[in-house]
């Protein structure tokens, strides 16, 4: 009875879950089928256990009716979907009853034999039923997914076709009835990329969707006064390039995310990630590393071919004319000692292999370590080399001489002087695209790679336009709106720089162990604090069998941290001070992941045991936060976030004195060190689910409390405390989304240009 609704299994085909509220979805669901499947097989079941099994496959059931009936109210509204999600549905739904039928043992006591089919009985049955269920709630989940994606692209089409008709707009008065629509466009185009951003898996994707929004925001205010110049001043033909690099800019960007959202490759898709010289470290040494697992795996002569393609891609670095002498020197010099080390490896390898050895000699093992160790200076001499040229050229371009230089030339009418100083900006544009490359070579982690990419791109297109802006201010220095046009490329050009800032940091927080977070934290305790028990404890390291032990624990951690800090993005607030400390643990936590990969800042047992300490500190200073921010709660609100409060002072309090505990012995340290890392998860958990209802509630009173004051009331204090600026000039730091929340301000000095 029990099989027969499970013969189809095509649904586990093809399924890939990309999304992570697809994949909370199906957690719950996973989690209770699986307490039905792994029960244990007594011979006697007590009436407890049998009442427990009947709850949760019954639960199951009517869990599944209810998700069913929303996949068929689906299906309904989209016809294109309607046969795939019907079958889907049709499938859950026969799965979940053939579970509840085998959960069916309330009263079945086990020595009945009423031939009465049971998970007791048919447990291959119930296997059946199990996996149909959740490849067909995968599929309808799945399928319901492909309607976000249809509603980001029809979102786009919008966007495209209010774009081609503002390009050939040729009235202020047409212009400014077809922006208003496109501005509405982009902000429901916004918030639907970025609820997939934050709600991708991948952070390579995530990391190129925020790139093209990146492109959108901006290019949404370059677009509104390009466009307004090129109105203004219809004969000029530097106006009309700047605008047509606007455009085609904006077009990209979108083609970009839609690329994204249904994984379709462009013809350009190959160069989204070139080969840096990071990765080529990182795979040559899991080469090298891998000889100790096995002599025979690949021919020793690829490893030179493969040592010399990474030395290669060094030629960024040594070819540069703004490499100095003495870094070119240093650059040459290690590529030449790593040639030297991976010649004696091949040598002793080759000599290993003549003999027939069955793992690698003692050699051959003192090679492996030297070519690891030189590689791995040749990879710091390159981050020295990337970071300080990058730091350099920010202090140096932190004065914006030549930008400031080009708007006055350009006031003036000063053609000459705007060549002049153009030259000078294209030279700065070729370092910083230049910088840009080689910081991409020593990023350390893909999005940051991308992130590299992106900065490369947005300099080498900035520069150029803020050139044919500043040409058309010459030839009309008179126009105010061609003024203000150079006024936004320029405070975009100085926008990257702030972001350049923000990526080399976060480079460097990756080189060093760091995640490169948005906000400092206390990773290790100060000096002179937390020593209490230094006398007392002794630094271990956890040896490779501890380490692997400790590895799933630790996966765990680097996923909860993850999730808070996608939760804490969400909210409005990022100053909060709920947000502030929520986003320290999680950065902490990570640095208890990298420990037990033997990763990171935390080399031994005794840096995991300050890190904790501190740890639980900050948790402590959390729930000082959330105890101040119950006091505007009512009494059911407050009652839930002082309940879970409660757990994390507990948790942090036993993690603050497991971490004070001398211990003596390795097998002691070794618990020590498991129940730190459980405390911690434990307390990641609570955060994670404090975190998304205080936003909620915090977004609440807050609307309650702006919507206490009339809007004319609040209109008039926005207007006395924000000067005006002729034709509706922007301010960029003002902008939210895609910077649409700005354009009222444009938009309310549009009808005033036909007369100026």
């Amino acid at each position: 009875m029990a099989s027969s609704p499970c013969g189809n299994s095509n649904f586990d085909s093809g399924l890939e879950i990309k999304t992570r509220s697809v994949e909370q979805t199906l957690i719950p669901l996973v989690s209770q089928i699986t307490t039905l499947i792994n029960h244990k097989d007594k011979p006697k079941k007590s009436e407890r256990t049998l009442a427990a099994i009947h709850r949760v496959g019954q639960a199951v059931s009517v869990a599944v009716g209810r998700f069913v009936a929303v996949g068929e109210a689906i299906a309904t509204e989209n016809q294109e979907l309607k046969d795939e999600m019907g079958q889907a549905c049709f499938e859950a739904r026969r799965a979940g009853d053939a579970i509840a039928q085998l959960t069916d043992v309330g009263a079945a006591l086990p020595s009945q034999s009423d031939g009465r089919v049971t998970v007791f009985s048919d447990r291959t049955g119930m296997v059946k039923a199990a996996r149909l269920l959740l490849s067909s709630v995968t599929k309808v989940l799945v399928l319901a997914d492909r309607i976000v994606i249809k509603q980001i692209i029809t979102s786009r089409n919008k966007v495209l076709v209010t774009l081609d008709h503002l390009e050939r707009v040729s009235t202020f008065q047409e212009f400014v009835q077809i922006f208003s629509q496109f501005g509405n466009e982009m902000v429901e185009f916004a918030h639907l990329t970025g609820d997939r951003q934050n709600d991708l898996k991948d952070e390579k994707k995530k990391a190129r969707m925020a790139a093209a929004r990146a492109v959108l925001e901006k290019c949404t205010m370059m677009l509104l006064t390009a466009s307004k110049t090129c109105l203004r001043h219809p004969d000029c033909e530097s106006a009309r390039i700047n605008k047509d690099a606007v455009f085609h800019r904006m077009r990209c960007a979108l083609e970009q995310v839609i690329e994204i959202v249904t994984e379709a490759r462009s013809c350009g898709e190959n160069k989204i990630l070139p080969a840096s010289i990071y990765n080529g470290i990182k795979d040559f040494k899991s080469s090298v590393e891998c000889l100790r697992e096995n002599l025979y795996s690949f021919p020793p002569q690829s490893m030179d071919s493969q040592l010399e393609a990474l030395v290669e891609r060094t030629e960024d670095f040594t070819d540069s004319a703004y490499t100095s002498h003495e870094q070119r020197q240093a650059i040459l010099g290690l590529c030449q000692l790593a040639r030297q080390d991976t010649q004696q490896l091949v040598h002793a390898w080759v000599e290993a292999q003549s003999v027939h050895a069955k793992e690698a000699t003692e050699d051959m093992e003192v090679a492996i370590l030297k070519t690891c160790q030189s590689v791995s200076d040749l990879r710091r001499e390159l981050h020295k080399v990337a970071v300080c040229r990058a730091s350099d050229l920010l202090k140096v371009h932190g004065e914006q001489l030549p930008l400031r230089a080009l708007k006055a030339a350009g006031a003036e009418g000063n053609l000459e002087a705007v060549a002049e100083y153009s030259r000078t900006l294209t030279e700065q544009k070729e370092q910083l695209v230049e910088t840009c490359r080689l910081l991409c070579h020593v990023s350390g982690t893909e999005p940051l790679e991308i992130t590299c990419i992106h900065a490369e791109e947005t300099f080498h297109v900035i520069g150029p336009q803020i050139i044919s802006a500043a040409q058309t201010l010459a030839l009309h220095p008179s126009s105010k709106i061609a003024k203000e046009n150079l006024e936004v490329f320029c405070e975009a050009w100085e926008s990257q720089l702030c972001d350049m800032a923000l990526l080399l940091r976060e480079i460097n927080d990756v080189f060093e162990g760091r995640r490169g977070d948005k906000r400092p934290y206390l990773s290790l305790p100060r000096p002179g604090k937390h020593s209490a028990n230094l006398k007392t404890a002794k630094a271990v390291k956890l040896d490779a069998e501890e380490q692997t032990s400790m590895a799933k624990l630790g996966l765990e951690l680097r996923l909860l941290s993850s999730d808070v800090d996608t939760e804490v993005e969400k909210w409005e607030e990022q100053e909060h001070d709920i947000v502030r400390q929520s986003q320290s643990l999680a950065s902490m936590a990570y640095n208890m992941y990298l420990f037990t990969r033997g990763e990171g800042l935390l080399k031994t047992t005794l840096d995991l045991f300050h890190q904790a300490e501190v740890l639980s500190e900050e948790g402590l200073q959390l729930c000082s936060s959330l105890r101040t921010f119950s006091t505007q709660l009512v009494d059911e609100e407050k009652s839930v976030v002082m309940t879970e409060m409660e757990k994390l002072v507990a948790l942090c309090q036993q993690l603050q004195m497991g971490a004070k505990t001398p211990v003596q012995g390795k097998t002691a340290t070794f618990q020590k060190v498991d129940s730190s890392i459980q405390t911690t998860r434990g307390i990641l958990t609570v955060v994670l689910s404090l975190l998304p209802f205080c936003n909620k509630l915090n977004r609440k009173y807050k609307s309650e409390r702006s919507s206490l004051g009339s809007p004319q009331d609040w209109r008039e204090r926005q207007d006395a405390s924000t000067p005006v600026k002729e034709e509706g000039a922007l301010n960029s730091k003002n902008s939210n989304g895609f910077g649409v929340k700005s354009l009222e301000q444009h938009m309310a000095g549009l009808n005033l240009l036909e007369s100026k």
